[in-house]
């Protein structure tokens, strides 16, 4: 791991929660996915222990096993999530959803800040782009730190596979596309942090990825 970046994996789904911090203590949650108590008190621990002071908090998508801390996040240190506009179904629907996966889902916090194409989301002095790459779900985003040389790739990419383009929404073409035009315009050096899993890189993807050949 970049030391700037801390990862948990959370919940029954396996959902890599990410803290991007820079070196003044601030600090951007992204996906907070701690479903059970002793998951919220290892995310807590971490970020009040530390002495961090978040400035924000990203989901790159909507579905409910990268949603569900959110309220508990937004709750203690007073944010609200931050989202791309067309994740919109997904939390109009996230009751819904949480019920057939067994997460009960209450007092849900609605995003009112939305994320577009090549914004720059600060965290004191550091920063993320963003990168619009639907096909897993609409609204997915994805998250590059050129200073750092890494990009936070949600469930589009993973180390020897992609997202899954079954689900509502879900589009094998307009996932290829997002891959291959946009996280494959990275250097292949960048190392990619995804929603499940372990880490990989630009460029092992690029050789030895069966799904993208």
């Amino acid at each position: 791991m970049k030391k700037n970046i801390t990862r948990f994996t959370f919940n029954s789904f396996g959902v890599n929660t990410y803290v991007l911090t820079d070196d003044t203590g601030k600090c951007l949650i992204v996906d907070p996915a701690c479903q059970y108590k002793g998951e919220e008190t290892e995310l807590l621990g971490y970020i009040t222990g530390n002495k961090l002071s978040p400035a924000g908090m990203v989901n790159t998508h909507f579905h409910i096993d990268h949603i569900v801390g959110n309220t508990l996040v937004c709750n203690t240190f007073n944010l609200r999530p931050q989202c791309h506009k067309d994740c919109k179904m997904f939390w109009e629907t996230a009751v819904e959803f949480g019920s057939v996966f067994g997460i009960k889902v209450e007092n849900l916090i609605i995003p009112v800040d939305f994320l577009a194409e090549g914004e720059s989301i600060a965290y004191g002095n550091g920063s993320v782009e963003v990168l619009y790459t639907p096909g897993h779900a609409n609204g997915s985003i994805c998250l590059v730190n050129h200073a750092e040389r890494y990009v936070i790739s949600g469930d589009v990419l993973f180390r020897d596979s992609i997202g899954r383009t079954d689900l509502p929404t879900g589009n094998f073409d307009v996932l290829y596309h997002s891959i291959t035009k946009k996280l494959f315009s990275l250097p292949a050096d960048y190392i990619v942090y995804p929603g499940h899993g372990p880490e990989t890189s630009i460029g092992y993807e690029k050789l030895n990825n069966p799904f993208l050949g």
